[in-house]
């Protein structure tokens, strides 16, 4: 008899789980399509198929669902950061390849995108969103420090302030790549900004070789050609 039930409470928590998933996921598509003011909860209804009475049931108002896309899309980045620190490669390559790993996850994931866009809609949320940014100011500072400590690192290059300069132009990229083309050339322009910025950055300046060898362990997903608007403003 206590089995049965355990059995049947686990089988609902599943099912809860699934549901609020399934929910989270599809109200943010429309939040990454049309934005907070542009979605209601009769629309995330009306998209999953799920009643108003169901969503509210899981999360309290649209606010609460908002609030849960932008925490999972927080949620995301220390475990990946992590998978990157542990391998063995060279600091600066290992800072080289996260990047793309996070260029193609705002490209692919749709709760990292629309977790994005609901932090740059903030004032229309009432709710306390987490603070972005610091994490990568820190975790790109470490790494440039290990890359000093390396040998890596240019002489002059203070971690702290590149690390802010390099996560302003990151982030920069992404706002234009998003605005003109929907981040389908992320990789490519990722690239290219990384041609102008490692010289400045490496001791020994060789972008193309690190950029080769960093592609290289990624399949090869992040070389190619330049992009159309850095093949336009060099033609």
């Amino acid at each position: 008899m206590c089995g049965g039930i355990h059995v049947r409470v686990r089988a609902e928590q599943v099912r809860a789980k699934t549901t609020r998933r399934f929910l989270l996921e599809t109200a943010a598509r429309l939040f990454d399509e049309r934005g907070y003011a542009g979605t209601s909860i009769s629309d995330i209804s009306a998209r999953s198929g799920r009643t108003s009475g169901a969503i509210y049931f899981h999360y309290a108002s649209k606010e609460n669902l908002a609030l849960a896309i932008v925490e999972e899309h927080f949620a995301t980045w220390p475990a990946l950061i992590d998978r990157y620190r542990a391998t063995g490669h060279p600091a600066l390559e290992r800072l080289v390849a996260l990047s793309f790993e996070v260029a193609r996850a705002f490209r692919d994931d749709v709760i990292i995108r629309a977790g994005s866009r609901l932090w740059s809609e903030r004032r229309a949320i009432d709710a306390a969103l987490p603070r972005p940014f610091v994490g990568w100011l820190e975790t790109v500072a470490e790494l440039l420090t290990e890359a000093r400590a390396e040998g890596d690192l240019a002489p002059g290059v203070r971690p702290q302030v590149a690390a802010y300069g390099l996560v302003c132009a990151f982030f920069g990229l992404h706002t234009v790549s998003d605005a003109l083309e929907g981040r389908r050339q992320i990789e490519e322009e990722l690239h290219d900004l990384w041609g102008l910025l490692l010289p400045a950055l490496q001791k020994d300046p060789d972008p193309a070789a690190l950029l080769t060898r960093v592609c290289g362990r990624s399949g090869g997903t992040c070389c190619g050609e330049p992009a159309n608007g850095a093949r336009a403003m060099s033609s």
